[in-house]
């Protein structure tokens, strides 16, 4: 791709985008807002961005903030005090884990902003980077951006969709700096386990590789939630990052962070200081009261809601003839298609151009998603109920 300007002069863009392309969703997005320009009205069981609002607390919180005159200025890269410990709370609350606020965390304008600035902080050009088949796109996405060498490991269905440690221990990993891991699993569901856990933190020491737990959905459907610095030693070699966006309903407000080392956090800060100048005071101090949220507020956000639309949900896997494990966990449904279709992406389009359902293909996370679709349940629950309607309504 290149472009002439007026003077004849022809620009090309930069190499790095040869290797990426324009994300899966914000290409379809398109595609089903044009369809619904016709008048489509095509549901969307395919993005994971909670329909639900923040708690009214936070929201009241922020506009008490946003009226104060001297809340508008600039906010330092390392965050408010006040959200930095509202964090170590949100860890000693549901993990059991002690953070020191002042050195141990650093919040993050979202985990993906996270995903950049550790692979910055940690992996020069050519440097290896361990990422899960299938696993969250933007993994991959990232590296290939920064000119890292992304190394594929298998997750699959057969083994819970957790890593194959003696495959692991096989791989070539002579230069391999960071791994990717994600529990629970997104796009798979797959719960996180304390074995993984301690295998992750012994891999990591015995290698000298940085593991970087990605752990978002942690509250969804899950009563049990951990977190990969419950393990002994992983704060000495593993960073988990975390985000407001599903367990508070605060997608677009871009609050997560990153826990780990005191060293580890300044390696990082280094990169972000040098990036963005921190998040308007107003987010900062409304989330840190949307940590404060009560544990019934989390019940019926993060539990009740979810159930009532995964049970619809099961309704839909099971009308395609796909099979699925019942204990997944997080805010979609992973499911395996019928022989009969060549690949995901054939049932996907069926539904969108047939019964004007959005659902994702899974080959968007990786080649061992190939023949999976993953249901979003982040949509009301009179839609999901229309859209298990219109697939009824459609031969199959």
């Amino acid at each position: 791709m290149n472009m002439e300007s007026k003077h004849g002069v022809r620009i090309k863009p930069a190499t790095r985008l040869n290797d990426v392309t324009e994300y899966y969703f914000s290409r379809k997005l398109k595609e089903v807002a044009r369809m619904n320009a016709e008048g489509a009205d095509v549901i969307s069981l395919a993005i994971g961005s909670p329909d639900m609002p923040p708690s009214q607390a936070t929201v009241d919180k922020l506009c008490e903030t946003a009226r104060q005159a001297d809340a508008h200025g600039y906010q330092p890269s390392a965050g408010t005090p006040e959200l930095r410990r509202a964090m170590a709370g949100f860890y000693r609350r549901w993990y059991g884990v002690d953070l020191n606020p002042e050195t141990e965390i650093l919040p993050l304008i979202g985990s993906k902003e996270g995903i950049l600035h550790v692979t910055l902080a940690f992996a020069d050009h050519g440097d290896k980077v361990l990422v899960p088949n299938p696993g969250y796109p933007t993994y991959t996405s990232l590296s290939k951006i920064l000119g890292t060498e992304v190394v594929y490991y298998n997750l699959k269905e057969e083994d819970g969709w957790q890593p194959d440690f003696d495959e692991l221990e096989n791989m070539d990993l002579d230069g391999v700096k960071l791994m990717w891991t994600n529990y629970p699993n997104m796009p798979t569901g797959a719960a996180a386990r304390m074995d993984t856990y301690r295998r992750l933190v012994d891999f990591a020491k015995r290698h000298g590789i940085v593991v970087v737990n990605d752990n978002p959905y942690s509250l969804i459907l899950n009563e049990r939630p951990l977190s990969l610095l419950q393990t002994d030693g992983a704060k000495d070699c593993c960073i988990e990052l975390n985000s407001m966006s599903k367990s508070h309903n605060m997608p677009g407000w871009r609050i997560g962070m990153c826990a780990t080392n005191a060293d580890f956090i300044q390696w990082i800060l280094k990169v972000k200081s040098n990036i963005d100048s921190g998040v308007f005071r107003g987010l900062q101090m409304a989330a840190a009261k949307a940590y404060d949220n009560s544990d019934e507020w989390h019940r019926q956000a993060n539990i009740e809601t979810y159930r009532n639309r995964r049970a619809v949900a099961e309704r839909i896997m099971n009308e395609l003839g796909c099979t699925f494990d019942e204990a997944q966990t997080g805010m979609f449904l992973w499911g395996k298609i019928p022989d009969k279709y060549a690949d995901a992406e054939e049932l996907t389009e069926k539904l969108l151009h047939e019964a004007k359902v959005f659902i994702t293909p899974g080959f968007i996370f990786g080649s061992n998603g190939q023949r999976y679709i993953r249901i979003s349940l982040c949509a009301k629950d009179d839609k999901i109920k229309e859209a298990l309607g219109r697939i009824s309504a459609i031969k199959m």
